[in-house]
């Protein structure tokens, strides 16, 4: 009997389903990211599976591709949905986009030269291979920083998103331009890929608020997904950013008081957008966890564990890790200067690396690349993130424990003393107008 089918495959389904609800509870009491107990349940499924000899029947990486589509925009979609663009958070954004984009290029030309070594490939073929390396992982950073002061947890919000943006644009401009002639040439092609991306992205943002604020039927919601998933898929085939129009998308929604000023905020029904808006960050919430779940079970059975054991994947494995943070800690120390705990810690690899490296072209892939660096990398990523994330909420209890822990005694001797003060002010004020005015009575007299 194929348990993957009929009643069967909704028990796996749903159990699968409760089981990652269960591992975000734990994430939130302990600090460990519920990615690593997803893909380790995984790993779980994988032997069950070959123990019942039916590895054979199932694809998982196709699966894993499309999952990996749908979680990347459902996932930047509801980073841009929690977003608000004031002139206070300018700083914030600058500074977020500067250390993002910063650290994503001096990692992969770094790691590139590291990855040349290990599999003997041409730079460029390496570059391909270390971008996805390279990549902050927005669909473990956003639900781990919850517990961050409100600045922290903003910033690493928007540097995840840029992070994912910029590693997505970076590394489909390197293998649709892998043919061209020049660096003037691929420099023309991305800038103006980048504007028309961004026009487009636009207008077409301003046009579906317009049109679904008008939609006078109850079930319009995933109507709007399957819309965007729909220009995400088309932008794709064009060879646009497409992640780009999501992003716009969301601020747009979201920020509505900024784009929508003069006669365009005459248009706006402001009880309508406010209901797409709160039903709408509910459906992307929502979706986001189930494609998060069960794209990294789905990527815990296509691992192999005795990669782990590889002394060459455990080296290479240790200088990109050590690569990572270095960069890190030096980029976050010239921007930041002090108070850098844990932001530069917190830098997993995890849904975009799997994705961007499923979807290297065949005429780029090199075989003696081994995946295990891949799982290596997001496993010890992770690991460090989550050991930042339990110091910060160690530190900060103790920090809220030496704020409350005030002897009573100190705060009754502090009043008495300011009473006291006060009254030797007044006593010493009333003899000195004494003495003024007798010195007047003297005077006159």
């Amino acid at each position: 009997m194929n348990i993957f089918q009929s009643y069967g495959f909704i028990i796996a389904v749903s159990v699968i389903l409760i089981v990652s609800y269960l591992f975000n509870i734990i994430s939130k009491r302990t600090g460990v990211p519920s990615v690593l107990m997803l893909i380790t349940t995984g790993i779980g499924i994988r032997y069950l599976i070959s123990a019942t000899g039916m590895s054979e029947e199932i694809d998982f990486f196709s699966v894993l591709e499309i999952l990996g589509i749908i979680g990347l925009i459902m996932i930047v979609l509801e980073a841009a949905l929690d977003l608000k663009l004031t002139r206070d958070k300018r700083g914030l954004i600058i500074k977020s986009f500067s250390i993002a984009l910063i650290s994503l290029m001096i990692n992969a030309f770094v790691i590139a030269y590291v990855i040349q070594m290990y599999i003997d490939a041409d730079y460029y073929t390496s570059l391909i291979y270390a971008i996805p390396l390279s990549i902050i992982s927005s669909a473990i950073v956003i639900p781990s920083v919850n517990e961050l002061s409100e600045y922290k947890k903003e910033f690493m919000i928007y540097e995840s998103t840029f992070s994912d943006i910029f590693g997505i644009m970076f590394f489909y401009f390197l293998i649709q331009h892998a043919e061209s002639s020049g660096v003037a040439s691929v420099s023309f092609n991305v800038v103006f890929t980048i504007i028309i991306t961004v026009a487009l992205a636009v207008a077409i943002s301003y046009g579906l608020v317009f049109l679904f604020q008008n939609i006078k039927t109850e079930v319009k919601l995933f109507l709007l997904i399957a819309v965007l998933l729909l220009l995400y898929s088309i932008g794709k085939t064009l060879h646009l950013s497409s992640l780009i129009i999501i992003l716009v998308f969301g601020l747009l929604l979201s920020n509505r008081h900024i784009f929508f000023r003069g006669k365009l905020a005459w248009h706006i029904k402001e009880e309508a957008v406010d209901s797409i808006l709160k039903d709408f960050r509910l459906v992307t919430l929502e979706s986001s966890f189930v494609v998060r779940t069960f794209f990294f079970i789905i990527f815990g059975t296509t691992i192999s564990l005795a990669t782990l054991f590889n002394g060459q994947v455990v080296v290479v494995s240790i200088i990109i890790l050590g690569i990572l943070f270095g960069v890190r800690y030096l980029v976050f120390r010239l921007f930041f200067k002090k108070d850098i705990n844990p932001m530069f810690m917190i830098a997993p690899r995890g849904l975009i690396t799997v994705l961007l490296f499923f979807a290297i072209p065949e005429s780029f892939q090199v075989s003696e690349f081994n995946s295990g660096v891949l799982l290596m990398v997001i496993i010890v990523s992770s690991v460090v993130m989550a050991y930042g994330l339990m110091r910060s909420k160690r530190n900060g209890k103790v920090s809220e424990e030496k704020d409350t822990d005030t002897p009573e005694g100190d705060g009754l001797d502090e009043a008495t003393a300011t009473d006291n003060s006060t009254e030797l002010n007044n006593s010493f004020n009333e003899e000195l107008i004494t003495d003024k005015s007798d010195a007047s009575v003297d005077n006159h007299g």
